[in-house]
């Protein structure tokens, strides 16, 4: 009987091969899996050992910074609490200053409204002499080189190399006809109510010569003794003792530094003080009545 080629059977594979072929394939599938897992790892098993000890010991210093970092850190954190504890306490004092500021304001207010009342009453520091008086006085002085008139405080200074003999409290007489005429002008009835503080001054140096210091022992005695010879010319000269007022200072005030004889010139002085019957002079009584109450 003849088979048609084109109806033939088809052949059936035995099923042991069908399993052999299947293990086969998975086995291929298991090593090209091996092989890519050996190749993706083969650089760490390559890595020598000297690298892979740097990479610890860098790995190490890390940890060691990131650690000493990590200490600044809570230090600094810390830093900044307290600050901010004293940037409080700061603002408290800050406060309490403010309010004493304020405090202290308020009394530098009450104070300039207690001078601006006294100059309104008493002048702003110029001399509140009669009208004409300061006048007379500025001509004497002009006439007399040893008096020297101060328009703006109403002082006169009287030169004691002129008015006195070196070491003497007694009056020299080219000073005598000075004092005289100083002496009308403050009769004048423009001039009745003033005061007048006389003030003695000395030069630093001690007073020399054994027989003087018996009579001016030292320079406390000596300018007392000259600004009381003054007063007392005054008095002879018709200015009434109730007037005046006689202070000595010795070389505490001196005018200019006791270095040359020019200067020590200049501290050896008589002055003179023209005060207004307003203004409070310590030692007079009616202007202080508030103190001698």
């Amino acid at each position: 009987m003849q088979i048609n080629p084109a109806r033939r059977p088809p052949v059936t594979r035995p099923r042991r091969f069908e399993r052999s072929r299947i293990m086969l394939s998975s086995a291929l599938r298991l090593l090209s899996l091996a092989a890519i897992v050996l190749v993706t790892t083969s650089g760490c098993f390559l890595v020598p050992g000297s690298r892979l000890s740097n990479c610890h010991s860098r790995c190490c210093e890390l940890t060691e910074k990131t650690q000493a970092l990590e200490s600044e850190l809570a230090n600094l954190d810390a830093h900044n609490r307290k600050m901010a504890t004293e940037l409080g306490q700061t603002e408290q004092e800050l406060a309490t200053l403010d309010t004493q500021l304020r405090a202290a304001e308020d009394r530098l207010a009450n104070y300039e409204s207690e001078r601006s009342r006294f100059y309104r009453r008493f002048g702003r520091g110029k001399a509140t002499l009669p009208r004409g008086i300061g006048d007379q006085l500025a001509k004497l002085a002009e006439r007399y080189p040893s008096l020297h008139y101060d328009p703006t405080s109403g002082i006169s200074k009287l030169d004691t190399d002129v008015l006195f003999d070196e070491a003497q409290a007694e009056l020299a007489g080219d000073a005598r006809q000075m004092l005289a005429e100083f002496a009308t002008i403050l009769r004048s009835p423009e001039a009745q109510d003033l005061r007048l503080m006389i003030a003695g001054h000395t030069d630093d140096r001690r007073i020399s010569g054994g027989d003087t210091r018996d009579v001016y022992p030292n320079n406390w005695h000596l300018s007392a003794a000259r600004a009381l010879a003054v007063a007392d010319y005054l008095r002879v000269h018709g200015i009434d003792s109730s007037r005046m007022g006689v202070a000595g200072f010795a070389s505490h005030q001196p005018i200019a530094a006791n270095s040359t004889p020019g200067n020590r010139q200049k501290n050896r002085r008589v002055e003179v003080f023209l005060v207004a019957p307003d203004v409070p002079v310590v030692g007079w009584t009616e202007t202080l009545s508030t103190v001698y109450r």
